[in-house]
């Protein structure tokens, strides 16, 4: 039932067009309750708990950062670059983004 919730929770705030995603990965990969993945989230990115629902902000936000956004700018990360970004910016580990580090060694 874990990633089911996750699922709901993170598309209940806009999945990539806030942070939903990102509180998504801090539940699934901390195994946080909803509260303290945003909590956590927010301070990373340095805004309000409230901004993280806010498309507008972290739509900004998201292309200040370079960590993905719904509809790619040319130079914008996406795919693994993105990942890679998250990764880094939140201080999780991401199978996909070691893997990649693993083969370009």
């Amino acid at each position: 039932m874990g990633m089911e919730v996750s699922h709901v929770s993170a598309s209940g705030m806009g999945g990539m067009r806030t942070a939903g995603d990102l509180v998504a990965r801090m539940q699934l990969s901390r195994r946080m309750k909803i509260k303290e993945a945003k909590e956590y989230v927010a301070n990373k990115l340095g805004v309000s708990i409230l901004d993280l629902s806010d498309p507008i902000v972290m739509g900004e936000l998201r292309e200040d950062l370079n960590i993905g956004t719904m509809a790619p700018f040319v130079g914008g990360a996406k795919g693994i670059e993105a990942k890679l970004r998250i990764a880094e910016l939140l201080g999780i580990e991401i199978n996909c983004v070691n893997r990649f580090k693993d083969r370009v060694k």
